[in-house]
């Protein structure tokens, strides 16, 4: 019977869960000072192992398991951000206007896509579509502002158009 020089997977993810899980819930906890968000992100960084990298092939697992934790944080942080942006424009609202909380709920999730949306977008074409949407300049003043040409600015709103068609295709 021949065996493989490489152990299953199971197993080698079971070993570097073991071994790293501990450590990897405490670094979280130092960096976001919450036990549950500790435990759940943790959690997602070995979902992320188990769905994207063979543990076996792990170098340094520490430094793999950090910066998959990190991005997963960074990614937690930015949604907090934008719930409390969110519930600090709903605070200045009378009560009467108040969304419900499936509403608040469906305009949290719309707002990460849209963030996540934006975030994909090459500078110059993420820059100019918030100049347009968010400050109202017109193509020839986001031309000034970014030092590239109207035409360009035109270019850049179409890219911008696009991923925003898509996003609501999904």
């Amino acid at each position: 019977m021949a065996y493989s020089s490489n152990p299953p997977l199971g197993d080698s993810l079971e070993k570097v869960y073991s071994s790293h899980h501990n450590w990897l819930y405490s670094w979280l906890w130092r960096k976001l000072g919450s036990r549950e968000d500790a435990a759940e992100l943790a959690q997602d960084t070995f979902l992320r192992l188990l769905s994207c990298k063979p543990a076996e092939t792990l170098q340094e697992p520490r430094a793999y398991l950090r910066t998959v934790a990190h991005g997963l944080m960074v990614n937690h942080w930015r949604r907090l951000e934008l719930e409390r942006a969110y519930l600090d424009a709903l605070a200045v609202h009378p009560e009467l206007e108040e969304p419900s909380p499936e509403q608040r709920a469906l305009v949290l999730e719309t707002l990460i896509r849209i963030d996540a949306m934006l975030d994909k977008l090459p500078p110059k074409v993420r820059q100019a579509f918030l100049l347009s949407q968010l400050d109202g300049l017109t193509y020839v003043q986001i031309a000034a502002e970014l030092g590239v040409s109207d035409r360009m600015v035109k270019k850049y709103m179409a890219q911008a158009m696009l991923q925003c068609m898509l996003l609501l295709d999904h």
